[in-house]
């Protein structure tokens, strides 16, 4: 993958971060009903992908792979 790609999804990743945060953040409205998305689970699964796209966006551009990674 190449450094524009992981770019791409970081700031995407960072987006989807963001949003569910604020949404999971928000309070309770019992007249709507429970809330069905699992938004602060969402946020710290994308906030996990976010710390794996940095440390593979940073091995790209040292120039340097990581230990155990395939050649192509």
């Amino acid at each position: 993958m190449d450094a524009t790609l992981t770019l791409i999804l970081l700031i995407a990743s960072i987006a989807v971060v963001v949003f569910s945060g604020w949404r999971g953040a928000r309070p309770t409205d019992i007249a709507r009903g429970p809330r069905m998305m699992p938004w602060r689970f969402i946020m710290l699964l994308a906030a996990a992908l976010v710390f794996f796209l940095l440390i593979h966006l940073m091995a790209e551009l040292s120039g340097r792979p990581l230990p155990g990674a395939p050649p192509f």
